[in-house]
């Protein structure tokens, strides 16, 4: 059993930066593909960003790409999204979800929004002008 437990959001003006972690505690995450997922008030829930459980493969949405990245560090069972250069549109509830790799077939396949084992808390980001 995997619990994810998430920081690091807040407010933030646009053009700043923040970085949002994951944290398993339960089990090692060597195993598992992480995503993180938002979803913005009034709007569809989307994927983001997803990273391979090796940490060598990544994924990032149209959205996000060249702004947002996604690193992980399994020695401290931890997942990591750094945001640089925010706008408006990002201000949404985030959240990070694992899978067990076996289970997915590949990092943009699990960018896909739908049903994970395994949910963080969500933390809200809100960008302001």
């Amino acid at each position: 059993q995997v619990q994810l437990v998430q920081s690091g959001g807040g407010l933030v003006q646009a053009g700043g930066s923040l970085r949002l972690s994951c944290a398993a505690s339960g089990s090692t995450l060597d195993n598992y593909v992480i995503g993180w997922f938002r979803q913005a008030p009034g709007k569809d829930p989307e994927g983001i960003s997803c990273i391979s459980n090796s940490g060598d493969t990544t994924f990032y949405a149209d959205s996000v790409k060249g702004r947002f990245t996604i690193f992980r560090d399994n020695a401290k069972n931890t997942v990591y999204l750094q945001m640089n250069s925010l706008k408006l549109e990002d201000t949404a509830v985030y959240y990070c979800g694992a899978e067990l790799f076996h289970r997915v077939a590949g990092v943009q396949a699990m960018c896909v929004w739908r049903p994970l084992d395994y949910w963080g808390q969500g933390t809200r980001v809100t960008v302001s002008s």
